[in-house]
């Protein structure tokens, strides 16, 4: 069983920054594919990135050059530093855990409750 918490949302204007954490529990936190999903308001959950323990990082096209997803091990936690923020990437942020992972929400089997972001014009 995996527990995870993010944090780190907030209010920001556009081409600003904003880091989030999702905190995890568990002892084998380092197997695991973590992965982060938005949604905003009458949309469909969608994928951001996703982190491999090996490493391997996976993004969506519409957040690539501008996200990026690490991870530390050593304090199971994951980070998404997000950079030059629109306003289109206002929604609420989830991480995921996963022992495959992927870009559908239906792939991961744990989540956190989701952190606010918005960026305002």
């Amino acid at each position: 069983q995996v527990q995870l918490v993010e944090s780190g949302g907030g209010f920001v204007q556009a081409g600003g920054s904003l880091r989030l954490s999702c905190a995890a529990s568990g002892r084998t936190f380092s197997t695991y594919v973590i992965g982060w999903f938005r949604q905003a308001p009458g949309k469909e959950r969608e994928f951001v990135a996703a982190s491999w323990h090996g490493g391997f990082a996976n993004y969506a096209g519409s957040v690539k050059g501008r996200f990026t997803i690490s991870r530390d091990n050593a304090e199971n936690t994951v980070y998404l530093q997000m950079n030059s923020l629109k306003p289109e990437d206002t929604a609420i942020y989830y991480c995921a855990a996963a022992r495959r992972g992927g870009t559908y929400p239906s792939e991961y089997d744990y989540w956190g409750q989701g952190t606010q972001v918005t960026v305002s014009s």
